[in-house]
């Protein structure tokens, strides 16, 4: 067992202070953006001291970094390693999911440094969603399965920056030009009537 702390509020805090902190960067990342989050106010709402928070992260740079990654691991399994969709309902269910997008294209936006472990993250995990959709596109049949795979990509990742920008949901537009891009990718999809 560990041994118990104080937080800020002279309340004894036990285990999970980690998680707490992770949790509240969630929480205040999203709301006001990275930069615009401090120490102490990460300390606050995570209930801990500016000490444990350093004990766990000792440096906001690395809190950023395990906050993204464990954000998204495995690429959306919710919808690539489903067997119940194919590969063509799998290219277009990721436009029915909306959250793990944003975090990614925010921290490459706010970092502008090109080798901080966020946006080495950000660009990681951005090659590796377009590649879950070209492998999707390949087992669909694409004529391209690459091109499809950045095409989608692109567009997903435009609806998810205009939806930021504009407090808006972009992603049924874009879902619905996502649908016509399959359809025109693949020989005898939907789009040719199978001719």
């Amino acid at each position: 067992m560990t041994e118990l702390e104080k937080g800020p509020r002279g309340l004894r805090r036990g285990r999970g202070a980690r998680e707490r902190i992770l949790s509240a960067s969630r929480q205040l990342f999203r709301e006001q953006g990275i930069n615009s989050t401090g120490m102490d106010q990460l300390c606050a709402v995570a209930g801990v001291s500016k000490r444990t928070l350093y004990q766990h992260f000792v440096s906001k740079d690395e809190l950023i970094a395990e906050h993204l990654r464990r954000f998204d691991p495995e690429v959306l399994p919710e919808v690539f390693d489903r067997s119940d969709l194919t590969p063509r309902e799998q290219m277009l269910a990721v436009f029915d999911i909306h959250s793990p997008l944003c975090p990614f294209i925010a921290a490459a936006v706010e970092i502008q440094d090109p080798r901080h472990p966020a946006r080495e993250f950000a660009r990681d995990y951005k090659t590796a969603f377009a590649a879950r959709l070209t492998e999707a596109a390949r087992e669909a049949g694409a004529s391209d399965p690459e091109q499809l795979g950045e095409q989608l990509a692109l567009l997903l990742d435009g609806a998810s920056a205009r939806g930021r920008v504009l407090d808006a949901d972009s992603f049924a537009t874009a879902g619905a030009i996502a649908a016509v891009l399959v359809d025109d990718a693949i020989p005898g999809g939907p789009a040719t009537g199978g001719d």
